[in-house]
């Protein structure tokens, strides 16, 4: 269901959002992140890793398929799967080791398509003349959550 669209007119938008999204991230949390290359899945990610782990500068990974951030109450694990030559290799990757007391960033969740686990919060950026816009879908406990980081 989609809870929220949000104009995202520049860089600085995208990276307050990641740091929003953050505030109400928990353990077990799977948020999606869809969208076209340069859509800005990784700005977003890297603006909430630093809010939640105090690491600037995150690589993506895209090569190493995942990378793991250690913040103060959970781990958080971001998975680039983009390179997934079939959905069941996120299980190599360390999916169900994320998501038992961690929490997921997933760019390119449509490569795992039925694999993740319901109730993720899905954050679709979409190119929107020279800025971008997030649609963001969910159930009703991530509307409630989003109204609190001030998202919604």
């Amino acid at each position: 269901m989609a809870l929220e669209t949000i104009d995202l007119p520049d860089e600085a938008a995208t990276k307050a959002l990641g740091e929003r999204l953050a505030r109400v991230l928990a353990a077990g949390d799977v948020v999606r992140l869809e969208g076209d290359l340069g859509a800005g899945k990784s700005t977003l990610a890297r603006a909430l890793i630093a809010a939640l782990t105090g690491v600037t500068g995150a690589p993506s990974p895209t090569f190493t398929l995942v990378e793991t951030y250690e913040g103060p109450d959970f781990a958080l694990w971001h998975f680039d799967l983009y390179r997934l030559e079939k959905p069941e290799e996120v299980y190599e990757l360390g999916l169900e080791e994320a998501l038992d007391g961690g929490a997921a960033l997933v760019e390119w969740p449509q490569r795992a398509e039925g694999l993740l686990p319901a109730g993720a919060l899905t954050v679709r950026l979409e190119i929107a003349g020279a800025g971008r816009r997030a649609v963001m879908e969910g159930n009703d406990a991530w509307g409630a959550r989003l109204k609190k980081a001030g998202i919604a």
